[in-house]
């Protein structure tokens, strides 16, 4: 696989870790399905991942989006495969297939269209009658992606099934249907979390790690599936992951963990990027609850960083997500599918974003090093999950150079601030213990920092400061050092070299660094010099690295940022943009000049009348495997409250696009345009962020807004500051706190 059979241009797979180019690598992929988004966001979406670091998209193929009726496949519009793989390549992002043709993806029959799951066949066996179904779906995707699979193609991989526990033939026999059907690909891959049996010799093991999810219990606990991906381990099966569709559908118990494999790298398809919303649990992972499972996958010894979903989207129709009514223990909305993702359905980008765009500059700039570096785990240890005493860290080296990973965050039981820390690394040739003197590590730290890291000529003997990337050329590099908040940045260097710039000396060759605004120094040593610039705490998160014609750029921007098919920095923001460029000949950032391709009017109130009371609400709507139900449209219609929604004529006729932001709170919520149900919230204390154009407000003639109100006894698990909202009043809660229009400024640079 990738090596003898089915060779790629550029990629190969060895046992410890990826090559492109004949480089070592880490692939950062990220989901995204193009039959939930309009094709007419395609293009902006998939810029904007490139633009947070992601370089190979992955997307599942929903049989059941392209032939909901049997001999009746569609793949036109958004289901128009070639035309989205011909797109990655014009962006130059690689692809992953997952074709299935189970996939589940919180989709109605796990991706089975309805004739085929009422079949009278052993679904997901070799049964003949199965085999024949899925060999005609093949070989469908195959002739629409002739030729844009091969040795010389961006697909790179392609997952089969999903999910699949016990079925190691059935997974031979499918990679056999889809290579006769003409698809190829470098790495053939398969889920083996769950203890999942995968023929090894035929596909490579993927894991996921998701820090919370929606398929537990309403009322329990963090569960240790969870807590376990905000430590550093050896462990890559997350057992948790589908169990609940396992024991429900099939009865299946939970395996033993699967090992990491002797053959493969350690990689993952499904890093949590955010979570789904079900009706009975309801979880919102923050930005860093995201970016520290990503940080400890990294030190671990991750070799590929894949995360679920990285863009979110809506389903395409009524009736096509999973449900009770379809069998599955859980209801989900029938249209949202946002996940809380890093880029959300309507193109907003989530703090988590900003948190993944840092990891994934660090990869890309230092990949090629960290790649073959195996990760090591300190001898103290973490006692289990419940332990907040003990910090959590890792380091990947060669023996003489590499990381050191901490990550000192967690949702839910927040970590106490760690006094005292040093490393002590025992290196190939050396102990080395750093910094001089003991520090304190605020909780919520996530950090990469450098240890005898060689550029230019010059060794960086440690940093308190995490790596973020390189810019300038091979001969003169400058090295990018992200500041930690509350840490004070120091650096160490060998006898003989020198620091200018503004640092003050506070020990043998370490220097201290001021945190509070840019600073770029000149590193000196006999052999080179090294331009470092250290970037403050808090001007991290504003900060994009993006790859151009003309090398690595390093750009400021709050707002989103991307380059365009022309080359030129795009983006869009709320009023005018505010952008700077790092010059690596003037060592300072210099404002980027911009010309408008539409000018927004910011954010305007909407006017909402409350046309109906909601009537009494039941505690309940129904269960299955002691999982609550969502009410049903007649439910909804009869009881909610509703609202006449007045949107100013102005904000929808200018040319860029246009948010509707509501804030509210209750159970759910439906907007309905001229009596059409168009998108649907099951309320978890998050803003609720629609594109205005996508459901259908542009030429709308009557807007309604309906919230059901959440009955004081509903068995629904919400986010502590979720609930914390519902205690706080006396019987079932609903409230339309505030809607508003957000009309983006689009830009792009001006040259001229």
């Amino acid at each position: 696989m990738s090596n003898t059979v089915d060779p790629h241009g550029r990629w190969r797979l060895t046992n410890q870790y990826l090559e492109c180019n004949g480089i070592p690598a880490i692939p950062v992929s990220g989901e995204i399905h193009y039959s939930r988004l309009p094709r007419t966001r395609w293009e902006e979406r998939l810029r904007l991942m490139k633009a947070g670091g992601i370089t190979v998209v992955a997307c599942y193929v929903f049989w059941i989006h392209h032939e909901q009726t049997e001999g009746q496949a569609r793949f036109d519009d958004n289901l128009d495969i070639a035309a989205f793989v011909r797109l990655c390549a014009a962006i130059d992002l690689d692809v992953v297939l997952r074709i299935g043709p189970w996939a589940h993806g919180e989709v109605r029959n796990g991706g089975f269209p309805d004739w085929v799951q009422d079949a009278d066949v052993d679904h997901r066996t070799n049964d003949a009658a199965y085999l024949a179904m899925v060999k005609r779906w093949f070989n469908r995707i195959g002739s629409e992606l002739q030729g844009l699979t091969g040795p010389d193609s961006n697909v790179i991989g392609i997952q089969l099934e999903n999910e699949l526990y016990d079925q190691p033939d059935h997974l031979r026999e499918l990679k056999r249907l889809a290579r006769a059907a003409g698809l190829s690909a470098a790495m053939w891959t398969a889920t083996a979390w769950g203890g999942a049996e995968v023929p090894e010799d035929e596909v490579m093991p993927v894991f996921g790690g998701y820090g919370d999810g929606f398929w537990v219990d309403a009322e329990a606990p963090w569960d240790p599936t969870f807590r376990a991906h905000y430590f550093f381990s050896e462990e890559w099966d997350d057992p948790g992951i589908g169990a609940d569709l396992r024991a429900h559908l099939s009865g299946g118990q939970i395996a033993p963990p699967t090992s990491i494999s002797a053959s493969y790298p350690p990689a993952t398809c499904e890093l949590t990027g955010g979570m789904a919303t079900a009706y009975q649990r309801r979880p919102w992972p923050k930005g860093k609850d995201v970016a520290a499972v990503a940080n400890n996958k990294i030190g671990s010894g991750s070799g590929w960083q894949g995360y679920y979903m990285f863009a979110g989207g809506t389903n395409p129709s009524d009736g096509l997500q999973e449900s009770q009514a379809s069998g599955y223990p859980n209801d989900l909305p029938v249209f949202d599918y946002d996940f809380h993702a890093p880029i959300g359905a309507s193109g907003r980008l989530a703090p988590s974003f900003s948190e993944l765009r840092k990891q994934h500059a660090f990869l890309a700039a230092f990949g090629s090093h960290i790649a073959p570096m195996p990760s090591t785990l300190p001898d103290r240890m973490p006692a289990g999950i419940e332990d907040s005493g003990t910090l959590r860290w890792a380091l990947r080296s060669d023996g003489d150079s590499g990381f050191v990973f901490i990550t000192w965050h967690q949702p839910h039981v927040p970590l106490p601030d760690y006094d005292e820390a040093q490393f002590r690394l025992a290196l190939a040739k050396e102990t080395l213990t750093f910094p001089l003197a003991l520090l304190t590590i605020p909780s919520g730290t996530i950090a990469r920092w450098p240890v005898n890291l060689d550029m230019g000529g010059v060794r960086l003997r440690w940093a308190t400061a995490s790596a973020m990337t390189l810019l300038g050329t091979d001969t003169a590099p400058v090295l990018v050092l992200a500041a930690e908040t509350s840490i004070e940045t120091q650096l160490c260097f060998p006898k003989g070299s020198t620091l200018n710039g503004p640092a003050r000396q506070v020990g043998a060759d370490v220097y201290a660094v001021d945190g509070t605004e840019p600073v770029t120094l000149t590193a000196k040593s006999r052999h080179g010099t090294l331009a470092i610039l250290v970037l403050p705490a808090a001007q991290v998160n504003q900060t994009w690295v993006l790859e151009t014609a003309d090398g690595r750029e390093l750009v400021l921007s709050t707002e989103p940022v991307w380059i365009g098919a022309d080359g030129r920095l795009t983006g869009r923001s709320i009023g005018l943009p505010s952008v700077q460029r790092y010059s690596t000949t003037a060592t300072r950032f210099e404002t980027v000049k911009t010309a408008f391709a539409s000018y927004g009017r910011s954010r305007q109130a909407v006017t909402a009348e409350l046309i109906r009371a909601a009537k009494t609400i039941p505690s309940s709507f129904g269960s299955l495997a002691g999982r609550a139900a969502a009410p049903t449209d007649h439910v909804i219609d009869d009881l909610a409250q509703v609202y006449q929604i007045y949107l100013p004529v102005a904000a929808l006729t200018g040319d860029g696009p246009t948010e509707l932001e509501i804030n509210w709170a209750g159970d759910v919520a439906r907007l309905l345009v001229d009596g059409q149900v168009v998108a649907d919230r099951f309320w978890d204390g998050s803003p609720w962020v629609l594109e205005t154009t996508d459901v259908g407000l542009l030429h709308a003639k009557d807007i309604q807004l309906q919230i059901l109100p959440l009955a004081k006894a509903a068995s629904v698990g919400l986010t502590l500051e979720a609930q914390r909202r519902r205690d706080m009043v006396a019987g079932d809660l609903a409230a339309l706190d505030k809607m508003e229009l957000l009309q983006w400024t689009t830009w792009a640079e001006d040259r001229s």
